[in-house]
């Protein structure tokens, strides 16, 4: 059988659902949407593999309504248009069910082809079922965004996932001909990373990999099993974290033959071109700062630049990035002092700020000592005066240790001339 095993579990009906209570338990939001035959336009939001396409199915399904799917990974404007002109007929004029439209991966669009779903769904012609893995505060048009309720699907805990394995073995035609016990399942789970599609298709490489019809399931054999078989379970699920972790630390470990080679691995799996260039964004603040502060004006360019572009010109621009970070000087500095500054600020609670450098807006503050005493810095030799800034319960406390490079040396010097002038010391 050439199916896959996730496919052939698919659930069909909310009682078959595992997972999402709080959506499609007995309570649950979206039960009564669809008990009542109210189906909003909606977006769904989690990781791969939690079940997002088979709510999506479930909905349309059980409401009676016709089904229309879109992958924004390969459909254009055009696609969207023709399906929307489909569901106006299939619509009729004298139905209130209007048809679905469900569209994986809707983070993907651009803002052309989501300004394309504007009317269908304000017009009421199609219902948006809209599936993202990344936030949708960030990826989906706000004219879109207000049009849709966004729900939350949470990564499947380790017992809907042992449900899973248990309703493969006892159900499933094919896997039910094999004697099958789960003596370990601790390595299958923590393989899978809470995505359920993930788990399905280890658990069947697994048992078609056994020439026996008498299986134990153990973690050792589960281990032997995945790291013996080069087989990608799913191109953005089995190693999406693991190809970008590799590339952030390529970069950050000052190799750029090895960050080019992660990028291209990212971008021939269809990667999306902005989730990319948001991590050199992070990676420019926190694994390089201060030692070079051209690298977040570089990052941020680059995150616009492939915005506007995409691919696959794109691809050159990333490029040109990621290279530039792994050559450029580095520096967790700034990372580790906001760090520090967190856990002093969690350990001393909410301290008074110091009177001479408080707001006085007011005359009744102005009398009560705010801002009374406080040294304008510019009116100072070298625009600076001696004077504490933290409250007193911390004051002579440092947090920021510049690194040990050319540009964050200058910085350590000017701090410790300043320390010195402050503390005498």
């Amino acid at each position: 059988m050439n199916t896959p095993l996730a496919e052939r579990l698919r659930p069909k009906t909310l009682a078959d659902y595992v997972s999402q209570a709080h959506l499609v338990g007995e309570n649950g939001t979206l039960t009564k949407q669809i008990n009542l035959g109210m189906i909003a336009s909606m977006i769904f939001w989690g990781p791969p593999g939690i079940g997002k396409t088979t709510l999506a199915n479930i909905i349309a399904e059980t409401s009676g309504r016709p089904f229309y799917t879109l992958s924004a990974i390969s459909s254009g404007v055009k696609d969207v248009r023709d399906v929307i002109e489909k569901a106006k007929q299939s619509g009729g004029l004298f139905t209130t069910k209007n048809p679905i439209l469900f569209i994986d991966e809707i983070h993907r669009f651009s803002k052309s082809q989501q300004d394309s779903l504007l009317q269908a769904v304000e017009k009421g012609w199609v219902t948006l079922i809209g599936a993202t893995t990344e936030n949708p505060s960030f990826e989906v048009i706000p004219a879109l965004l207000s049009r849709c309720q966004v729900y939350i699907l949470k990564p499947f805990e380790k017992k809907d996932l042992e449900v899973l394995l248990k309703r493969a073995i006892e159900t499933d035609e094919e896997i039910s001909k094999k004697k099958i016990n789960l003596k370990e399942t601790e390595a299958l789970l923590r393989l899978s990373g809470g995505d359920a599609r993930k788990l399905l298709n280890i658990f069947e490489l697994i048992v078609n990999s056994e020439d026996s019809n008498d299986i134990t399931i153990t973690n050792d054999l589960v281990l032997e099993k995945v790291q013996n078989n080069t087989v990608r379970y799913d191109k953005t699920g089995e190693q999406h974290y693991d190809i970008v972790s590799a590339f952030i630390k390529s970069i950050r470990g000052s190799d750029p033959n090895a960050a080019v080679y992660y990028l291209a691995r990212m971008v021939e799996g269809g990667e999306d071109v902005k989730f990319i260039a948001r991590r050199l964004l992070i990676l420019a603040s926190e694994d390089i700062g201060n030692a070079n502060p051209t690298a977040l004006v570089i990052a941020n360019t680059t995150f616009q630049a492939v915005s506007t572009i995409g691919y696959p010109e794109s691809r050159i621009i990333l490029s040109q990035c990621a290279t530039y970070l792994a050559c450029s000087p580095k520096s967790n500095a700034a990372y580790m002092a906001i760090g520090n500054a967190q856990q002093l600020v969690k350990q001393t609670g909410d301290l008074s700020v110091p009177l001479n450098i408080r707001n006085a807006p007011t005359k009744l503050m102005k009398e009560i000592g705010y801002g009374e005493n406080y040294k304008y810095s510019h009116n100072y030799e070298n625009n600076f005066a001696s004077q504490e800034f933290l409250p007193k319960e911390i004051a002579n406390t440092k947090l920021y240790e510049p690194g040990n490079n050319s540009r964050e040396k200058a910085q350590r010097d000017f701090l410790k001339a300043r320390w010195k002038e402050k503390y005498g010391y």
